[in-house]
C-alpha cells in the first residue's frame, strides 16, 4: 500500500467530526428525540387547563359535566396513550429499518408528529378531546420509533472513538425537550387557556425541519453495504462521513462484519430469544432497559414538587425550581457526551446507578424524618437532585447505546424492538402502580427502586463488558467468549458459567 493509502487506513480508525457527521447527528436528533423529550413534559404543565376543556366539552354536547372518576379515568388514558403508543413503535423498528433504512425510516416516522401536532394545535377549536386522545398515541408512536432509531443511525454513521459521544446525543436532545416544555410549560408563557394548543403543537416544527433537512445526508453505510449490498454508495456515503477518500479500512471491517453474520441470516426476535451466541447481549439489554425505567427516574420527577412545596418553595415558584431540575439534567447529560470516551460506558452505568441508588436511600430516611428538623427537607431536595445527576450521567443515556455497540448488524433491529419494549412497558407499569405505591408505603416507597438500582449495579458489574473504542467485530468477539459458543459455529456450545469470564475485558 501507498503512503497516502496507509495514512488514510491509520487516520479512518481515529474518525474525526466533520461537519456532515455533525450535522447528520444534530437534525437526527433535534427532529427525533426532541420531540421525544418535548412530548414527555409539554402535558404536565396545562393539566388542568386541558381537564376543564375535557370537561366543558363534555357540557356543550351532553349538557352536564362529567363525574370525577369519568374525567380522571379520561385524563388517565390521555396521558398513557403516549407510553402505549411508545410500545408500538418500538413494535414497529425492525420491519420499518429493514425496509426503509435507518434514514428513510426517520422521514416516514414524522408522519406521526406533524399530524398529531396539527390534531393538538387545532383540538380546542374543533372542540374535540378525542383528537388529543389519538394524537397522544401518534406521538407515542413516533417516540417509540425515535427513541430506538436514531440510536441506531447515529451508532452506524460514526467512527469508533466518536460513537459513544454521538451516542449519547439523543439523550441529550431528549433532555433539552424536556427542558424546552418545561419552560414553555410556565404560566406566563403559554400553561395558559388560549395558549395551551400551542404549546402542544409546537412539536410539529422539529419535524417538518427534519423532514426537509436529513434527505441531504447520508443513509447509514452499514446498511447500504451489508443489507442492500451497494458498496459504492456505501463508500460515497463513508467519504462524505469521514471527510477523506480513503475509506477501504472502514469497508473491509463492514464486510468482517458481513462475513461474520452470512450464517445467522435475518434474525427476528423470535431467533434473537433462541440463539446462544446472543444469549448475554439480551439479557443484559433487558437489565440496562427495565433498570433505566424501573430505578424509579419518573417516580422522583413524580415527587419532586411535593418535596420542593415541603423545603418551604412556594406554590407558584415550584414550576421554575422544576425547570431548574431539567436544566441540571441537561447539563449533566452534556458532559456524560464529553467523559463517555474517556471514562467508558461500564463505568458511567455503575456510577450513575450508584449514585441513584444512595439518593434513593437517604432520600427515604428524609421524607420520613422531614417533620424531626426544619433542615431536613433541604436533604430531600438534595437527594431529588443528586439523583438526576446520577440517572444522567449513565442510566439514561448508555443502554440505547449499548443496544448499537453490543449486535451485529442483523440482530439488532430485533434488538431494537427487545430493548424498546421493556423500556416503554417499564415506563408504562411504574407510572400506573407507582401512585398506589405511594399511597401504600409513603416515604418508603423509593426503598424499592433503591434496590432495583443495587441489583442492576451488580449485574452490571459481573455481567456488563467496556466496549469503547471497539469495533463492532470486536465486541462480538468478547460476548463469544461470554457466551461460551465457536466463533466459527456459534450454535455448538451451551452457556455453562455465571459470571460470565470475559466480563472484566
Amino acid at each position: 500500500m501507498s503512503d497516502d493509502g496507509s495514512t488514510g487506513g491509520a487516520v479512518s480508525s481515529l474518525g474525526r467530526l466533520t461537519p456532515v457527521l455533525a450535522l447528520a447527528t444534530l437534525i437526527a436528533a433535534f427532529g427525533s428525540s426532541f420531540q421525544y423529550g418535548y412530548n414527555v413534559a409539554a402535558i404536565n404543565s396545562p393539566a388542568e387547563l386541558m381537564k376543564a376543556f375535557y370537561n366543558e366539552t363534555y357540557y356543550d354536547r351532553i349538557g352536564e359535566y362529567m363525574s370525577e372518576f369519568s374525567l380522571t379515568l379520561l385524563w388517565s388514558v390521555s396521558v398513557s396513550m403516549f407510553p402505549f403508543g411508545g410500545f408500538l413503535g418500538s413494535l414497529m423498528v425492525g420491519p420499518l429499518v429493514n425496509k426503509l433504512g435507518r434514514k428513510g425510516t426517520l422521514l416516514f416516522n414524522n408522519i406521526f408528529s406533524i399530524v398529531p401536532a396539527i390534531l393538538m394545535g387545532c383540538s380546542k377549536v374543533a372542540e374535540s378531546f378525542e383528537m388529543i386522545i389519538v394524537a397522544r398515541l401518534l406521538v407515542g408512536i413516533c417516540a417509540g420509533l425515535s427513541s430506538n432509531v436514531v440510536p441506531m443511525y447515529l451508532g452506524e454513521l460514526a467512527p469508533k472513538n466518536l460513537r459513544g459521544a454521538l451516542g449519547v446525543v439523543p439523550q441529550l436532545f431528549i433532555t433539552i425537550g424536556i427542558l424546552v416544555a418545561q419552560i414553555f410549560g410556565l404560566r406566563s408563557i403559554l400553561a395558559n387557556k388560549q395558549g395551551w394548543p400551542v404549546l402542544l403543537g409546537v412539536t410539529g416544527i422539529p419535524a417538518a425541519l427534519q423532514l426537509l433537512l436529513l434527505p441531504f445526508f447520508p443513509e447509514s453505510p452499514r446498511y447500504l453495504l451489508i443489507q442492500r449490498k451497494d458498496e459504492e454508495t456505501a463508500k460515497n456515503a463513508l467519504r462524505r462521513l469521514r471527510g477523506w477518500d480513503d475509506v477501504d479500512t472502514e469497508i473491509e471491517e463492514i464486510r468482517e462484519e458481513d462475513k461474520a453474520e452470512k450464517a445467522a441470516g435475518f434474525v427476528s426476535v423470535r431467533k434473537l430469544f433462541s440463539m446462544r451466541s446472543l444469549r448475554w447481549q439480551v439479557v443484559s439489554i433487558i437489565v440496562l432497559m427495565g433498570g433505566q425505567q424501573l430505578s424509579g427516574v419518573n417516580a422522583i420527577y413524580y415527587y419532586a414538587d411535593q418535596i420542593y412545596l415541603s423545603a418551604g418553595v412556594k406554590e407558584q415558584d415550584v414550576q421554575y425550581v422544576t425547570a431548574g431540575t431539567g436544566a441540571v439534567n441537561v447539563l449533566m447529560t452534556v458532559c456524560a457526551v464529553f467523559v463517555v470516551e474517556l471514562l467508558g460506558r461500564r463505568f458511567l452505568l455503575l456510577l450513575g446507578f450508584s449514585i441513584c441508588f444512595a439518593a434513593c436511600c437517604v432520600l427515604t430516611a428524609a421524607l420520613a424524618l422531614q417533620d424531626a428538623a426544619s433542615w431536613v427537607p433541604y436533604i430531600s431536595i438534595t437527594c431529588v437532585i443528586s439523583y438526576v445527576v446520577g440517572h444522567a450521567l449513565g442510566p439514561s443515556p448508555i443502554p440505547a447505546l449499548l443496544i448499537t455497540e453490543i449486535f451485529l448488524q442483523s440482530s439488532r433491529p430485533a434488538a431494537f424492538m427487545v430493548g424498546g419494549s421493556v423500556h416503554w412497558l417499564s415506563n408504562f407499569t411504574v407510572g400506573l402502580i407507582f401512585p398506589f405505591i405511594q399511597v401504600g408505603l409513603g416515604a418508603y416507597s423509593f426503598i424499592i427502586f433503591a434496590v432495583i438500582c443495587l441489583l442492576t449495579a451488580i449485574y452490571i458489574f459481573l455481567v456488563v463488558p467496556e466496549t469503547k473504542s471497539k469495533t463492532f467485530i470486536e465486541i462480538n468477539r468478547i460476548f463469544t467468549k461470554m457466551n461460551k459458543v465457536s466463533e466459527v459455529h456459534p450454535e455448538k456450545m451451551e452457556l455453562k458459567d455465571f459470571p460470565p469470564s470475559a466480563s472484566r475485558q
